[in-house]
């Protein structure tokens, strides 16, 4: 394995359209494509060698000794003219592994990615704090940059992004934009996000709330009237409050719970499901605008009505299920019924509103 055999690997995914490159001891490079993992063909296992070597060309003159443990690495690389990539570099019994995330160079618009035109009102928002959730590789990340490339431009602000590693590349338009990069701009989100507030921001991304530090100050930003996008892995809107509140003791859920109540504007939660001609990747969505009702609802800890409220808040708010979505996506052609009954979150209800249009 050298560079440029390397580099053959890495265009081969991106002239496919790949989402994710794997490279693994043992197996030939995989290669993530509309969901499916496929082994490349015709190229031999790697050996610890090849990953070692693969790993040495992503970090560059960043030195890691492979022999010893060293935890895992997240780094961006780019290809120069075709892409650039999130790679996670880690051990896996005694060898290194590295799986790549393709990262395009544009970054699309809302119609690009079937976003409904509700994300574009969520994003008008000039205030409060807006979470994107979802599985690994369902799109969070994808989506949290067509917000802030329809931000750039729609409006003047100063937008500062704070991601664990830089990912999108944003280029200039109405806004000014500050990128930083964990471990080589700065030394936790928590201390990014503080020094954020001193540097006269409109908008703070945060790439990933992980802790309650992270929450806590992302709460905080909000609260001073800035408006505040950051993903968690979570599957729904109800899970997202559970997740959020639960980041701190238990002491201090109930003023979490109000503060939440108060700062959060927004949760849009994605799943993505193949395409009927299993030739793209479309996006359903669960779309949570936080009205009076529901900000009391999350205040008071009842997010067992929160379904109910997000149902009920289709024509009014633009709200919606995911299984509303799905009705709507396989009635459109654009999934098929099966994709749409395994990713729905209650199988029988969606099957029953699928047959008779509820």
């Amino acid at each position: 394995m050298d560079k440029n055999s390397f580099h053959k690997l890495l265009a081969f995914g991106v002239e496919r359209g790949v989402s994710d490159i794997h490279f693994e001891v043992g197996y030939p490079p995989h290669y993530r494509l509309n969901g499916e993992l496929l082994g490349a063909i015709r190229v031999p296992p790697l050996s610890s060698k090849d990953t070692e070597i693969i790993a040495g060309l992503i970090l560059g003159d960043r030195k890691i000794d492979f022999y010893k443990p060293f935890g895992e690495v997240d780094v961006s690389y780019s290809l120069s003219g075709m892409g650039r990539f999130r790679a996670s570099i880690f051990r896996q019994r005694g060898s290194v592994g590295i799986v790549m995330r393709l990262i395009p160079f544009d970054v699309k618009s809302f119609d690009d990615l079937n976003l409904p035109p509700v994300v574009a009102e969520i994003a008008d928002a000039r205030r409060g704090l807006i979470l994107i959730t979802g599985a690994t590789g369902n799109g969070k990340t994808t989506t949290i940059a067509s917000l802030i490339r329809y931000i750039n431009e729609t409006r003047h602000a100063h937008i500062i992004t704070i991601e664990d590693p830089i990912e999108y590349l944003f280029d200039p338009g109405k806004c000014m934009i500050i990128q930083r990069e964990l471990g080589s701009d700065t030394e936790s989100f928590k201390d990014a996000l503080t020094a954020a507030l001193r540097q006269d921001p409109d908008v703070i991304m945060v790439g990933e709330i992980r802790d309650a530090d992270t929450a806590a100050t992302c709460l905080k930003a909000a609260e001073t009237g800035h408006l505040v996008i950051s993903a968690i892995h979570t599957p729904d809107s109800v899970a997202t409050v559970q997740r959020f509140v639960g980041m701190f003791p238990t002491e201090a859920q109930d003023v979490t719970r109000d503060r939440l109540g108060d700062a959060l504007q927004a949760v849009i939660s994605l799943r993505l499901l193949v395409g009927k001609d299993s030739q793209a990747r479309i996006p359903a969505l669960e779309i949570m605008r936080v009205t009076r009702t529901i900000r009391e609802c999350i205040r008071t800890g009842r997010l067992n009505d929160i379904g109910d409220l997000i149902s009920k808040g289709r024509d009014l708010y633009s709200m919606q299920l995911f299984d509303q979505h799905l009705v709507e996506l396989t009635n459109a052609g654009l999934i098929s019924v099966e994709a749409a009954t395994y990713a729905s979150s209650n199988p029988d209800e969606f099957e029953r509103a699928l047959n008779f249009g509820e």
